[in-house]
């Protein structure tokens, strides 16, 4: 993996891919959340961007800390919270200055496991951990496994994907969600809508890369 001159050109097609899908995300956010997920979310964005200089001159694990501090800061809501506690787990994770496929699988399990712990939530909730650990999961196999590169990310995109769109038909137990009962299933969940985008930008920027 690149070193973190690499985040700039990342955050601004993150950025872009949320405000492009910006109507949708609302629309599924307004029929089940608190329809504030994508205005938190892109302010958040907006931090981090705003860091660009200083991002670039730190190593990933400070870098990751440091983003972490930010999206807690900025983003409000549940998902400040739970995104900022997981790029913080990810900094301290991100010790091997050698961010092979392993190291890199290890960090964002590290992540993903602060998210479950923070949140109290796990798979089949109906929440953006039905994209993240399915990722997780594809991550680690893959390591384990030592696959190419390509295969990796295709792998990554096709496990976000269809992690998303399993949410549609859960039942929803955490968040405004759950009080719906079966009103939410149809509904796929908005955080699990942009996680999945945020991994598969990751992906198609990686691949460039």
């Amino acid at each position: 993996m690149t070193d973190t001159t690499f985040l700039p050109t990342l955050l601004a097609a993150i950025q872009s891919e949320i405000i492009n899908n910006e109507a949708e995300i609302s629309a599924l956010d307004r029929a089940i959340g608190d329809g504030d997920h994508v205005t938190n979310l892109l302010r958040g964005l907006e931090a981090l961007t705003k860091q660009n200089d200083e991002l670039i001159q730190l190593d990933w694990s400070a870098a990751f800390m440091k983003m972490g501090m930010t999206l807690m800061s900025t983003m409000g809501g549940a998902s400040g919270s739970l995104l900022g506690s997981m790029f913080v787990s990810m900094g301290k994770a991100a010790k091997d200055p050698d961010m092979d496929l392993t190291a890199v699988s290890t960090i964002y399990s590290a992540g993903v496991e602060s998210i479950k712990a923070r949140g109290k939530a796990d798979i089949g909730e109906k929440t953006m951990l039905d994209t993240l650990i399915p990722v997780m999961q594809s991550l680690q196999s893959d390591a384990e496994q030592n696959a190419d590169k390509a295969t990796v990310l295709s792998n990554m995109k096709t496990a976000a994907t269809q992690g998303m769109q399993s949410t549609k038909d859960m039942l929803a137990t955490k968040g405004r969600a759950s009080f719906l009962g079966e009103r939410a299933r149809g509904h796929i969940d908005a955080g699990a809508r942009t996680s999945q985008l945020i991994l598969c930008v990751i992906a198609d920027e990686l691949s460039k890369n």
